[in-house]
């Protein structure tokens, strides 16, 4: 095991470095206010506007208007053609590069529901609070539609473009799997996009997927249906702990998503229980180092950040949750597969900067 090193910044550029985090928070929340009231949208799509025309276009107050455009201009996300102008006449717009990342749903670079997670979570903050203090936790209908939108819309493009192009093409076996026509059980599948990727992918599967959320079935029936593979994809509402009878599927997958579960080994017995004897058990989770303080880098500190306000929080809202929050080591993950009766796991060959894709070896 390698440690990094630890560097002790000086007083000021520590200081430095929160005041750079302060202006970060505050960018997220004027993002989240252009994707909410659809203010990105409207200027990538109608080009160059007013204060006045954006806000009659989108139903913001023209005062509002002034001072988001103007802080927007600021951050360098939109261009103002004149800033000497009097106001009703300078003309606001918003680069292409810009509008990929904020207004593209379609783009790998999309990146607003990004934002819309983090500000979903600072929401429930004083529910948070109390959780640190009593050890409960602030379960995922809390933290509301944005929260369950944004990481639908967040994962949608790579499981509708990179899942049958690269992910699974990189392993033989479960290309071949899916090729054949093979009957799968998506586990904890929220909005359904994974199941529905992998449709569009293999017009040969069948998938079957299931989630405890009510409202993300309702919206992923919706998107099936829009899809056009209602007839190869099923949603159910309910606990995949209870879900499937024995053998019934060739592929068992889950993604990102064990993490997030009070009773994980529950849940894997369960997959064991559906694949059978020969079907394969796939899990996508997060891209952590093998052991703490192996890595300070960027992924250990988004995942840290979304377990300490999202993911933890969410598992500690249930009974007798195991608390394992979205750093889940390979080797958690390897103890809660063996419980549930594999044999031990193996790490697949698909290249992700966030994601880690296992099979579960029985």
């Amino acid at each position: 095991m390698t440690t990094t090193i630890q560097q002790t910044p000086s007083t000021d550029e520590f200081a430095e470095r929160i005041f750079g985090s302060v202006l970060g928070a505050l960018e997220s929340w004027s993002v989240f206010i252009g994707d909410k009231f659809g203010l990105y949208e409207a200027l990538a799509a109608e080009g160059p506007m007013s204060r006045s025309e954006l806000a009659a276009r989108t139903g913001i107050h023209r005062r509002y208007a002034d001072e988001w455009l103007e802080h927007q201009v600021t951050l360098g996300i939109l261009v103002v053609d004149d800033p000497t102008l009097a106001q009703d006449e300078r003309s606001y717009s918003i680069p292409e590069a810009q509008a990929e990342v904020l207004t593209d749903k379609d783009s790998l670079a999309y990146l607003a529901p990004f934002v819309r997670l983090v500000v979903a979570g600072g929401i429930q903050l004083p529910k948070l609070l109390d959780a640190y203090r009593n050890g409960s936790g602030v379960s995922w209908s809390d933290f509301g539609a944005d929260m369950r939108t944004g990481q639908a819309e967040m994962n949608r493009p790579w499981f509708m473009k990179e899942l049958g192009a690269s992910w699974f093409p990189s392993v033989d076996w479960l290309h071949d799997l899916l090729e054949s026509g093979a009957r799968v059980a998506d586990v904890g599948c929220g909005e359904g996009w994974s199941s529905i990727g992998m449709a569009l992918s293999y017009p040969e599967v069948v998938v079957d997927g299931y989630d405890i959320d009510e409202p993300s079935m309702v919206a992923a029936r919706q998107h099936a249906a829009r899809a056009g593979v209602s007839d190869r994809v099923s949603f159910h509402h309910g606990d995949a702990a209870d879900a499937g009878e024995p053998g019934k599927y060739d592929l068992v997958t889950v993604f990102e998503a064990i993490h997030d579960m009070p009773d994980p080994v529950s849940v894997l017995r369960s997959m064991h229980r559906m694949s059978g004897d020969s079907g394969r058990v796939v899990v996508m989770d997060e891209a952590v180092a093998d052991h703490f303080g192996e890595r300070n880098d960027d992924v250990e500190r988004l995942m840290y950040g979304f377990s300490m306000f999202v993911c933890l929080p969410d598992g500690m809202s249930h009974e007798h949750s195991v608390g394992t929050g979205t750093v889940m080591r390979p080797s958690t993950l390897e103890r809660y597969a063996r419980e549930a009766g594999f044999s031990g796991i193996e790490v697949l060959p698909i290249e992700n900067d966030l994601w880690r894709f296992y099979e579960l070896v029985k």
